[in-house]
């Protein structure tokens, strides 16, 4: 009979960042791409922020995989359900190496953004570690079933902004109806929904209003 064993071990991975920190810095992004994305093109989403003012670094997701059958075109996941807390164990792992890396504890302006996939990474950051932060961006993603308000209580001083696109064909109606007011109790503070006229990409116009 087979019967599957586990073992731990060490690997490296990679982040982006984009833009030096500076006296002149102003915020300091952390943000988790979604599923498909390399850490180094996701961070070309923030090349219209002010570059004195904005710090961004981008986490990359440990699992690489060819997008197309030509095997020409990586991405990457975060997580899949086989095998999820060893997995969710790895991936707070390895952003708890980025975080003390960037010595996020000491930035003045820490903004928390996930995209898609990146929704449920971010959040359970956030939660797990109770990570504070100024903003908490959550964009066109659904944050994890097991989270609870109690998990965000800490950050009743954070703004936080849920945005999506009025068309994107993940987020059908009825999942919105039923995550709008979940969100709504998770962060009973300074919470704000945004939408756009868009499917399932990346909103910039907003994420600079935002910055």
């Amino acid at each position: 009979m087979s019967r599957e064993k586990q073992v731990s071990y060490q690997i490296t991975n990679t982040y982006s960042v984009l833009n030096r920190f500076t006296e002149k810095t102003k915020n300091v992004w952390l943000v988790c791409h979604g599923i498909g994305y390399l850490s180094r093109y996701f961070i070309r989403h923030f090349n219209h922020l002010d570059v004195d003012e904005n710090y961004i670094i981008a986490p990359q997701a440990q699992s690489k995989y060819y997008l197309k059958s030509d095997y020409r075109h990586v991405g990457a996941s975060w997580l899949t359900r086989e095998n999820l807390e060893a997995e969710i164990d790895n991936v707070l792992n390895y952003l708890d190496e980025v975080f003390m890396e960037e010595n996020l504890a000491e930035v003045p302006n820490l903004i928390v953004l996930g995209y898609s996939q990146g929704v449920s990474v971010a959040t359970r950051y956030l939660a797990q570690r109770k990570i504070n932060c100024a903003q908490l961006i959550l964009h066109s993603g659904k944050v994890p079933a097991e989270l609870t308000a109690k998990d965000f209580a800490f950050l009743k001083d954070t703004k936080v902004t849920y945005l999506y696109g009025t068309k994107d064909e993940y987020l059908k109606k009825g999942i919105i109806e039923v995550e709008e007011p979940r969100l709504k109790s998770l962060f009973p503070y300074n919470f704000e929904l945004q939408t756009y006229d868009g499917g399932h990409e990346f909103n910039t116009d907003i994420i600079e209003k935002l910055s």
